[in-house]
């Protein structure tokens, strides 16, 4: 039995056919498995861990590290997410803020009355600023006749 982090050995049959061959023909030491290397991958996709905490069973991070890159340049990582893509169970969603809305009471309170108009239409007007500019004056700013007064 795998741990709770690892592909299974059906997965692994379905995506072993989908990741480069282990064997790169270069002399120096062997490479690690790629199952061993999709394991920690996945453990750090999963935990949300830096990779700097990757476990010691899956190898030096910088190793598993480099693998996930490798595999993303190339787009290996595509490939898998279009195969494992075909098994959607309509179970889990991602659920993005911009579409999240809230519900018709969170709006505030209660509206009992309707607003009140004044009986001075300027009175529920906004104050209307323009800025005035000419060669030979320093700008000021005017407000609406409503204001005359102060300035």
């Amino acid at each position: 039995m795998g741990r709770r982090h690892e592909v299974s050995d059906e997965q692994w049959e379905r995506l072993k056919s989908l990741l480069p061959p282990e064997k790169s023909g270069k002399q120096g030491r062997p490479p690690k498995s790629n199952r061993l290397m999709l394991n920690g991958i996945l453990w750090v996709l999963r935990t949300g861990a830096p990779w700097r905490d990757l476990p010691k069973r899956f190898g030096p991070w910088q190793s598993v590290y480099s693998r996930f890159r490798r595999w993303a340049q190339r787009g290996v990582w595509t490939k898998v997410f279009e195969e494992l893509s075909k098994d959607s169970d309509d179970e889990t969603f991602m659920i993005d803020a911009t579409i999240v809305r809230a519900h018709q009471d969170a709006t505030g309170a209660k509206k009992t009355a309707e607003r009140r108009r004044s009986a001075i239409p300027e009175a529920d007007r906004p104050r209307r600023y323009t800025l005035k500019w000419t060669p030979w004056e320093i700008p000021a700013a005017s407000c609406s006749p409503k204001d005359k007064s102060t300035t």
